[in-house]
């Protein structure tokens, strides 16, 4: 799995090679991208000069770094904090939190939910809880985790007809966040639901009717049924708060008409 710079104890300058490292972005090519030199990054990361705050946030821009991890380069930076993390109960994120809502609910009968950078849900709609009926109640206490969730043997795994596969693209997605984020609680989780059991052999998945998938799907038996699903991730463009940066919203797309007409059937 792949490391990540660590911010115990250095200053800015090695705090700023090591991401740049880890992108891998020569000092010349983060120069040419953030209107700099070569040398003055030099000087930067060895500590011979000290860069101004919107040189810190330039440069944590083009090198794509969590806003999480630029509060960070700030502080080693002697510079205060520049993005704010707001707890989703605070009035301030009445707004969003109105209009989180009403995109998930205006998304039935399709399952939809919001999740924070650890995978637990914060929001969810009819759909998920439709597909997570019947699930052992541990898993279900809060706060719930998506991860769990889905790969528990106690939980979707048994339902999921494509557990190998569908399971191979959750892991792979966990290992892409964090090799962006630095953050334990994420690889702790990681290796907590990569060493759940997979079953050595999974039911035969056959959809009754050839369907042209044109991503992976999550197929899921839901009361003797096999439903379908595409997922789709969507996060916040420009977020100026820790917290409103790291929620993911996935929707789940029917991915054949027997799910379309299934999850429409249960409309009040």
């Amino acid at each position: 799995m792949t490391t990540h710079p660590s911010t115990a104890g250095q200053g800015v300058g090695p705090l700023l090679r090591a991401w740049r490292e880890q992108r891998r972005v020569s000092q010349l090519e983060l120069a040419l991208r953030a209107d700099s030199s070569a040398r003055h990054i030099s000087f930067v990361e060895t500590g011979r000069s000290r860069p101004s705050e919107e040189m810190v946030l330039r440069l944590a821009e083009h090198l794509d770094i969590p806003v999480r991890e630029r509060n960070a380069l700030l502080l080693a930076a002697g510079y205060a904090p520049r993005y704010p993390e707001t707890s989703l109960d605070d009035p301030a994120l009445g707004a969003l939190r109105e209009g989180i809502e009403r995109l998930i609910g205006g998304y039935e009968p399709y399952p939809a939910l919001v999740v924070d950078a650890l995978y637990n849900v914060v929001a969810a709609n009819r759909g998920i809880m439709t597909l997570i009926d019947g699930v052992c109640e541990s898993l279900l206490e809060p706060p719930l985790n998506a991860m769990r969730l889905a790969l528990h043997p106690q939980g979707l795994a048994p339902r999921i007809r494509n557990l190998r596969a569908w399971r191979g693209h959750l892991l792979e997605q966990m290992e892409r966040q964090i090799a962006l984020h630095r953050s334990e609680p994420l690889r702790a989780l990681y290796e907590e639901v990569a060493a759940y059991p997979v079953p050595d052999a999974e039911p035969a998945d056959e959809p009754a009717e050839p369907v042209p998938y044109f991503a992976l799907p999550l197929r899921i038996e839901h009361e003797g049924r096999t439903l379908s699903f595409i997922s789709s991730i969507s996060t916040f463009n420009t977020p100026m708060d820790v917290t409103v940066a790291e929620l993911a919203i996935e929707t789940l797309l029917p991915a054949d008409p027997a799910t379309v007409k299934y999850l429409q059937s249960l409309l009040p």
